[in-house]
């Protein structure tokens, strides 16, 4: 039981250790920032145009974080950026009054870090 404890939080290190995951993690901070301060200045097409980018970052973690705890951590960012993205094209192009549907990514998103900490907790547990 000792064994399977421990190669689980060694999975866990491995991820947070691999420089090709904090290089991408951080290389997508600058693309969200990117796009959210479009959306203040109300820049629209260069706004939109930063949703690509900032999603395909997102979905290009959350793919190489499958198998480890933090795909749901993941998930729950690119639930994030999906709601942030369809309230910034609401805004910006007059639907407005349809923007509550971006409570449903997001709460997908609470979701998917409630599993997280489940399984967390869960692992302690053992």
């Amino acid at each position: 039981m000792s064994e399977s404890k421990g190669s689980k939080n060694k999975s866990e290190s491995i991820w947070q250790s691999l420089p090709e995951t904090r290089y991408w993690e951080n290389m997508h901070i600058p693309l969200w920032l990117l796009k959210d301060t479009c959306w203040m200045m109300e820049w629209r097409w260069l706004g939109v145009l930063m949703i690509i980018p900032t999603v395909l970052m997102a979905l290009y973690i959350l793919f190489k974080s499958k198998g480890y705890n933090e795909f749901y951590i993941n998930l729950a960012i690119c639930f994030w950026i999906a709601a942030n993205s369809y309230w910034m094209c609401s805004e910006f192009f007059g639907f407005v009054e349809y923007k509550d549907f971006a409570g449903i990514p997001f709460v997908l998103g609470m979701i998917a870090v409630s599993v997280y900490y489940l399984k967390q907790a869960k692992k302690k547990s053992i």
